[in-house]
């Protein structure tokens, strides 16, 4: 029963990869996003706020296929990434890897906003008053302050990546070895007779990875919650 097969540990493996790479690459405009939308009023910045949330929204077959239209092999930025850079995202790994990230952006930019809406405003400006550079006040005052909100949206970027599977299977289908994620591989298991022990074991194997991932959350957004006040 629990016993992994070679395509099993594959997907599981390839998984992890996928989520982590997802969320280590949103996480920089992630930050970047959420202080703008916080702290920063422009022309247009409902149409952002509207943008950033829409995978939210909808089915993630579109925006899979959303995906497709503009990075395929023929997409409006593919083509040109795969003529000038030699960059391929279709029926590749690291478009499944955009896919997750696209899915899970809004959930990481959600929860690092909230913590910067919840920053003291008068922590930042009583900096800016003893000398303190912008970008100084952002690194030694308002970042240290957001960590709680980072680690939470890390946690959720990577969960809705770990699960995704919509967006990914229309952006680049379910190749073993390449792009056959966890949750795409439980999907071919439910299909096929006597692949219930398979789907379920790789069930029980997510359920554990994405509770671990809750629990380790948790404790250090509580140990960095306890830095900060302390």
């Amino acid at each position: 029963m629990f016993t992994l097969t070679p395509e099993e540990t594959t997907a599981i493996l390839l998984s992890l990869k996928v989520a982590c790479v997802a969320m280590a690459g949103s996480l920089p405009f992630g930050i970047g996003v959420a202080w703008l939308l916080a702290r920063r009023d422009f022309p247009g910045k409902a149409l952002v706020d509207a943008l950033v949330h829409l995978p939210l929204i909808l089915p993630p077959v579109v925006t899979g296929y959303a995906l497709l239209l503009l990075f395929g092999r023929k997409g409006l930025l593919g083509a040109w990434l795969g003529d000038h850079l030699g960059i391929v995202l279709a029926f590749r790994w690291t478009g499944a890897a955009l896919a997750c990230a696209v899915m899970g952006f809004p959930l990481l930019v959600r929860a690092i906003r909230l913590s910067i809406e919840g920053i003291d405003t008068r922590l930042e400006k009583a900096a800016g008053t003893l000398g303190a550079a912008p970008l100084m006040v952002f690194l030694t005052v308002t970042l240290p302050l957001m960590l709680p909100g980072i680690l939470a949206g890390m946690v959720l970027s990577f969960a809705r990546a770990f699960g995704e599977f919509g967006a990914t299977i229309t952006f680049v289908s379910n190749i073993p070895g390449e792009t056959q994620t966890l949750p795409t591989a439980i999907y071919v298991f439910t299909q096929v007779p006597g692949g219930d022990a398979q789907a379920l074991r790789l069930t029980l194997i997510a359920v554990a990875i994405a509770a671990s991932a809750l629990i380790v959350s948790e404790i250090l957004a509580r140990r960095v919650a306890k830095q900060v006040r302390g």
